[in-house]
């Protein structure tokens, strides 16, 4: 009996941990994007004063706490966002966006991605919405809402403008950079 209690033991501390609670939402570990596996390198919560706004999770092919070479690598990488707040308008989505790129240097260089970018966000974003902002080569930047596409925008250049919002230097989420760098 003793044998068989250990066994049952060892088993439940040996299953794989299939996905990260985060603001009382569940981070899937793994997303398999364009038939490519990208394994969660760190999640955290993005928050606004005392609220909470959104789950988030940085997926990547190979774990990294290396935001610039994160930053300069054309490989895929998703930020997911699930969100825990009853609503965010899309005014206020689109003018973070903003701040955003403006704070990485970008706003000038990429007008016409960003404004492709922000018109992919014209709904608000309502409790348990998910938003996966992806890079994939040969594709570009890609914007789902619960698993459905909204827009590409196919310039690859625009992936390190996109994902500087949440890892460039001079990023309005500090705190939220070093949970997604596992820092």
């Amino acid at each position: 009996m003793k044998r068989l209690v250990l066994c049952m033991l060892l088993a439940l501390v040996t299953l794989p941990i299939v996905s990260r609670e985060i603001g009382g939402v569940l981070l899937p570990d793994n997303l398999n994007v364009a038939g490519q596996e990208l394994q969660l390198n760190g999640a955290g919560l993005r928050k606004k004063a005392f609220i909470k706004v959104y789950a988030c999770g940085l997926y990547m092919p190979a774990a990294s706490s290396d935001a610039d070479a994160i930053l300069a690598d054309s490989t895929a990488i998703v930020v997911r966002m699930h969100f825990i707040y009853k609503k965010v308008g899309a005014k206020k989505l689109i003018s973070a966006w903003n701040e955003g790129f403006e704070n990485a240097g970008f706003q000038q260089t990429f007008a016409s991605e960003i404004q492709t970018f922000n018109s992919f966000f014209s709904q608000d974003a309502k409790k348990n919405d998910v938003y996966d902002i992806s890079y994939l080569p040969g594709t570009g930047i890609q914007i789902s809402r619960n698993n459905s596409v909204v827009g590409t925008i196919p310039n690859p250049a625009f992936r390190k403008a996109v994902f500087s919002i949440w890892l460039g230097d001079k990023t309005a989420l500090p705190g939220l950079k070093k949970k997604l760098l596992n820092l």
